[in-house]
Formats: C-alpha cells, sequence, structure tokens
C-alpha cells in the first residue's frame, strides 16, 4: 500500500478536526494528471477550513490547501509532460477536491498553469492564491481606467497576504498607496513595501455616511462589512473599489449613494473559478510587477507538519505577510 504524508481533515461529531496523517494514494480524487507538490502556502480560507471555524470544507476526509506549486508526474492529459513545473489554485481545490497539503495531489490538467520561466516554485508560493487574487484586483482597477494619474488609492487589510502583496504591485506600478491595518505597530512594515500612509482600521471600522469625503481614487478591500461600505463612500467621482475579502463580515452596509451620485463601481474578485486566460495574465504579471526583494520582506517558510498551529494564528489576525509551506 503506496501511503503519503497529509494534513487531513476528519469530520466529527462536534465539527471537524485535522491532523498530520499518512494518506492511502488509493483514495486521491478522479483526475488526470498526478503532481508531486513541492510548496504551497497558507491562505486565510486555509486557516478557516483548518479550525472550522467556517463551512470551507465540503467532503471529509479532506487534505487542505487550496493551491501548490510542484512537479508532474504521471498524465493523461494532452497539455502537460512528466516533469513539467505548474502552479494550481483555486477551482475547490481543498475544498471540494483533495488538496495541496499532501506529498501528491490527482488533479485535472486543465486547471493548471506554467510555472512563469523566472519564478521559482517557492516564489510562486510566496505569492500564493492571495497574491494572485491581489494581481487580478489591480487588474480590474486597471481595466476600469484607475492608474496613478487618478489619484492616490487605498488597500484595506493591509498588512495580510492579500493586501500586502497588493500594496507592494501598486507601488511598483507608480500609485500613491494609503494601506489600511488593524495593527499600527506594522507601519513600518507597509512602509516597506512603499504605502505612502497609513490608517488604522477604526477610522474605516464604524456606521458608513452615504457620502463622505472624497478621498481616493479606487481601492481594494480585503474585508467587507463597514469597512469596504466606509471605502466606497469616499471614493472619488467615478473612482472604483475592488473587493476580494471578507475577513470583517459579509454584509454590506450601504446605500446605493456612491453608485448613482458619484458613479463609483464596485468591482468584485472571484480568484477560485477565473478562466484560464486571465490566470495565465495574472501569474505573468506577477513575474514582472511583484519585486522580488518585497516579496521575500513579507514572506515566511514553515513546514507541512507546523501548518495546523498556522491556521489558528492566521484566523486570529496574528500572521504578518505571506507564509510559505514546503511540502515533503
Amino acid at each position: 500500500m503506496a501511503t503519503f504524508k497529509a494534513i487531513v481533515i476528519e469530520k466529527t461529531e462536534t465539527g471537524s478536526k485535522a491532523g498530520l496523517a499518512d494518506f492511502d494514494e488509493r483514495n486521491l480524487m478522479d483526475g488526470d494528471v498526478t503532481v508531486r507538490p513541492e510548496w504551497s502556502t497558507l491562505n486565510y480560507k486555509d486557516g478557516l477550513a483548518i479550525t472550522g471555524k467556517a463551512p470551507v470544507v465540503r467532503r471529509f476526509p479532506m487534505i487542505p490547501g487550496i493551491d501548490l506549486a510542484g512537479t508532474v508526474e504521471t498524465l493523461t492529459h494532452p497539455e502537460w509532460k512528466a516533469g513539467d513545473k505548474v502552479i494550481l489554485n483555486g477551482w475547490g481545490l481543498g475544498e471540494t477536491h483533495l488538496g495541496a497539503y499532501g506529498e501528491k495531489a490527482r488533479v485535472k490538467g486543465n486547471w493548471l498553469v506554467p510555472l512563469p520561466a523566472g519564478m521559482s516554485a517557492r516564489d510562486a508560493m510566496a505569492i500564493g492564491t492571495a497574491g494572485y487574487t491581489a494581481m487580478l484586483a489591480v487588474m480590474e482597477l486597471e481595466r476600469h481606467g484607475v492608474t496613478p494619474m487618478s489619484g492616490p488609492v487605498v488597500v484595506t487589510g493591509a498588512a495580510g497576504g492579500v493586501g500586502s502583496v497588493a500594496v507592494a504591485i501598486l507601488c511598483h506600478r507608480g500609485f500613491q498607496v494609503t494601506a489600511s491595518t488593524g495593527r499600527p505597530q506594522e507601519a513600518d512594515y507597509l512602509k516597506g513595501l512603499g504605502a505612502t500612509e497609513i490608517i488604522e482600521r477604526k477610522e474605516l471600522a464604524g456606521p458608513a455616511k452615504p457620502l463622505g469625503k472624497e478621498r481616493w481614487a479606487g481601492g481594494i478591500d480585503t474585508v467587507g462589512s463597514t469597512t469596504l461600505a466606509n471605502v466606497l463612500s469616499m471614493t472619488r467621482y467615478r473612482g472604483a473599489v475592488a473587493a476580494c475579502g471578507l475577513a470583517g463580515g459579509m454584509d454590506l452596509p450601504t446605500s446605493v449613494a456612491p453608485f448613482i451620485l458619484r458613479n463609483v463601481s464596485l468591482l468584485g474578485i472571484d480568484s477560485v473559478m477565473r478562466p484560464t486566460a486571465d490566470r495565465r495574465t495574472a501569474w505573468k504579471r506577477l513575474e514582472s510587477d511583484l519585486d522580488r526583494g518585497k516579496l521575500a520582506a513579507m514572506t515566511s517558510e514553515i513546514g507541512l507538519a507546523e501548518v495546523i498551529e498556522a491556521a489558528r494564528n492566521i484566523v486570529e489576525g496574528r500572521v504578518r505577510g505571506r507564509i510559505v509551506v514546503k511540502i515533503g
């Protein structure tokens, strides 16, 4: 019997429980490509899945981990060959399909994208779904016409994974960035990524006015709820806000005023089911538009055995930047 090490979430009478275990290769799910994951990462969604704080996992047992970078081993898919270096994120990995926190994964070949030539597997997972989502948000703002000449932009949850990469990318692109964070002690870290202004989360935490003072030409919001409502109310005429997170809640207590009186656009960012063409564009952009030095400064590394404790920390807001996970 062939087994491999994996983090496995089992259903219990009171919820679920995660642990490091030997997983039988015969129990891998259907797929036309078998990949050897070399690196993964820890995202907020992974934290929710492992701790059971939200119903992320839809089948049990589940190997969590929503993204991986690794090497193709065996396949019946025409696009890939053994030895190809690939990236996978989204498509239900770690939610409905056995995920990345194991030494082997069997997946669908059309979920994969090639690892950019100038990027290592570790680099790709230092970026991970969080950084890929941040790039999708930047691309949507640009598509809407928000440029550095439009004015300053705001990033909420700026010290987190998506926020950190968003700040770094926007600054690299020439934007003046305001970073909003609930951890003011991270001000120097955020300034090191390029932020020109740091504001505390509480400035955007109260009930939102229908229209506030116009402050930003655009924004990337990772928080949701009253934070997003406040950002919308303070966005300039014909500005846009890309929403990609809900750490503060799924509700949106706002009015139609920003949309019909200031022509503000709310841009929803989905990273899970994104078409392949967008994925390839985003990863290509990440190869050139993200400063590797800044990426290194925001990244720490753990092993598979440390994932469960790190998952608790990320859910409780004690993680700064990005965490890469070395598999095997």
